[in-house]
């Protein structure tokens, strides 16, 4: 190694090893965050202008330029540009960029907003919406086609894109099929505020009047009960009619079934389809079996994403294989295409006599480590077993993640307790790197026991590798009692803590759940009384001794409650253990099967998850190849009559 190599190595070793003590300038920047917190500009402004070395220096004059954007008079465009100037390529580079455009959207600078708007690297929704609305304003031809998806499939937009949606309806670049396509999703959706808004953008006369649309949607049991056939015969009529068919369909599925057959000779068969996939939605969230007739009822009505995943899902969940594959197949190519689908298309194509093409589609995906491919893989006689390591990152390597400035900036950060800025930072210093870099960081993340980061960064590097960074095992002197005491699976424990924390002590959700295991608080004080913790307090749950304790006592109930089957336990760990009853079937179930049709998105997202980490952690620590078939296994039949 050259000489001057080996001087960076040491330097870097030096300072990354050293121990999260407080550095010289850090009570200058704690000041100045606090400064801006409370708007004293005063203080802020006297802090920018002192000169002291430190990693975090650029905050503070990002602090206060973000403090002057804020002003009824913005800073001066030269300052902001010797900003970015000064720091190009960096986060607050961006960050100040993207506050600069806010800040030209509000006040209306158009021009000023294209002319900058393409220095940006990462623009936010919020962002896109105005460059959309900024480009229409000056004619771009582009923009109608490039919002196209909104329409269909994105109708929670961000507030910013209102103005651009408003716009392309005004000036009929939109088709009025579309404006009621995206008002029948809306009604769908809790409030009804948006729809009420889309209803506005519709031709003169094309519309039913704003009254009697909050009259159907307020209480759209009673519009329909009182509504006459012959009162559709004008388009909104009828479009206002489907509209509350829909709407019912959320607080009362049978009664909106009952509205349909009554008014569907005067909708007629598009409507009706359209009806019906919008029942048939319903249905499968319900999980009942008339999803599977309802869905066959809409035929060849357009669906949104969520529709046509929930008719493969209904289809498989009724083990009507020929639907499933049916319904796979009608996907677009670019669903088609994602490994939950190519499964179960695989396996729908084993179950109606095809083998070799079904050995195709597992093929495709065997070996890849998560859900479907482990699933995959042991189709074709492939049970998951670990990859050896490529290798390690190279003493460069290692020296370039430790003197890297993002990465420095993220760890001095981190050691201010500033964690969302600190994590900005250390994905920004990501972007773009080499596979040697992102282990090297990992590795540095796991040195100051930045469990998530080090996770996450190695993953980024290679999905399928470097497992020893990616399913590390830290409060490993905590949990092992626990586990003990408890009669658990150490690797579902894991398995399950690694999803819901990334192992971040200080970890809250934004439901209220804290810690390592992510207790709600209401929970924790109820396995408190259940296993005499005395003296609850919600401030206990941030302690990971008090977490563990709690959060895997509260395992061992709801696996006891719940069969001792894992997949149920895990679902009632996320979503609660009535939820988890409530979902099995009146037949037993292929574990696989009782996953893929939970409704909750959240909670069918994270057994599979859980289920997938549990097979990886016990191929770690048990040193053997695992099966996640043999986990998942068979749910039994709910008992008649819950």
């Amino acid at each position: 190694m050259a000489r001057g190599l080996w001087g960076v190595v040491v330097a870097a070793f030096l300072w990354a090893s050293a121990p999260a003590a407080a550095q010289s300038g850090d009570a200058r920047i704690l000041a100045a965050r606090e400064a801006l917190r409370s708007g004293d500009r005063n203080t802020l402004e006297r802090l920018a202008a002192q000169r002291e070395p430190h990693e975090l220096d650029a905050y503070v004059h990002y602090w206060l330029l973000f403090n002057k954007l804020a002003r009824p008079e913005p800073p001066p465009a030269a300052e902001l540009q010797a900003f970015l100037h000064t720091h190009a390529g960096s986060l607050l580079a961006e960050r100040l960029l993207a506050d600069w455009l806010r800040r030209l959207a509000k006040d209306g600078q158009w021009r000023a907003f294209l002319d900058l708007y393409p220095a940006l690297e990462r623009p936010d929704e919020e962002l896109v919406c105005h460059a959309w609305f900024a480009r229409l304003l000056y004619g771009d031809p582009r923009v109608a086609a490039e919002v196209a998806e909104l329409w269909t499939e994105r109708v929670n937009n961000h507030a910013a894109c209102l103005p651009v949606l408003r716009t392309l309806a005004i000036e009929r670049q939109v088709t009025v099929d579309a404006l009621w396509w995206r008002i029948r999703r809306q009604v769908e959706q809790r409030d009804t505020a948006p729809a009420l808004a889309t209803l506005e953008w519709l031709p003169a006369g094309e519309a039913p009047a704003a009254t009697a649309f909050s009259r159907a949607m307020e209480n759209p049991g009673q519009y329909l009960a009182r509504l006459q056939p012959a009162a559709l015969g004008p388009r909104h009529g009828r479009e206002l009619a489907l509209a509350a068919i829909v709407r019912l369909a959320r607080e009362d599925l049978w009664g909106a079934h009952q509205s349909l057959q009554r008014l569907q000779h005067a909708l007629g068969p598009d409507m009706v389809a359209q009806a019906y996939a919008a029942l048939a939605l319903r249905a499968a969230y319900q999980q009942l079996p008339q999803a599977v007739a309802w869905f066959a009822a809409a035929g060849n009505a357009p669906l949104s994403a969520e529709q046509r995943a929930w008719r493969v899902r209904s289809a498989l969940r009724a083990g009507d294989w020929g639907r499933v594959r049916q319904a796979i197949e009608a996907l677009p190519a670019a669903e088609r295409e994602q490994p939950e689908w190519v499964y179960w298309l695989a396996r729908a194509q084993a179950e109606l006599g095809n083998p070799t093409a079904a050995r195709l589609l597992f093929e495709q995906i065997a070996g890849q480590p998560h859900f479907y491919g482990m699933l995959a893989g042991e189709e074709i006689g492939q049970v998951f077993s670990l990859p050896p390591r490529r290798g390690t990152p190279s003493e460069a390597d290692r020296a370039r993640a430790a003197a890297d400035p993002g990465l420095r900036r993220a760890l001095a950060l981190y050691r201010l307790d500033m964690r969302l800025d600190a994590v900005r930072e250390w994905n920004w210093a990501l972007r773009g790197r080499d596979e040697g870099f992102l282990v090297a960081a990992a590795e540095l993340a796991l040195r100051h026991d930045i469990y998530d980061r080090a996770i996450n960064t190695a993953e980024l590097a290679n999905a399928g590798d470097y497992f020893d960074l990616r399913f590390i095992t830290p409060y490993r002197q905590v949990i092992e009692p626990q586990v003990r005491r408890q009669g658990l699976d150490m690797n579902w424990v894991y398995g399950l803590m690694r999803q819901e924390s990334r192992f971040i002590a200080p970890a809250r959700s934004s439901a209220g759940a804290q810690g390592l295991m992510q207790v709600m608080p209401a929970t924790g004080k109820w396995v408190a009384g259940k296993i005499g913790l005395p003296n609850f307090n919600p401030r206990m749950l941030t302690d990971p001794d008090t977490n563990v304790l709690l959060g895997t006592s509260y395992m061992r109930i709801i696996l006891d409650e719940l069969d001792n089957h894992p997949v149920l336990a895990s679902a009632g760990y996320n979503a609660g253990p009535s939820r988890a009853r409530r979902w099995r079937d009146e037949r037993p179930l292929e574990g696989a099967i009782y996953a893929e049709t939970i409704p909750l998105d959240e909670t069918r997202d994270y057994v599979k998850k859980v289920m997938a980490n549990t097979v990886i952690y016990a191929a770690v620590l048990e040193g053997r190849p695992q099966s996640l078939k043999a986990r998942l296994g068979v749910i039994a039949p709910r008992p008649p009559g819950s």
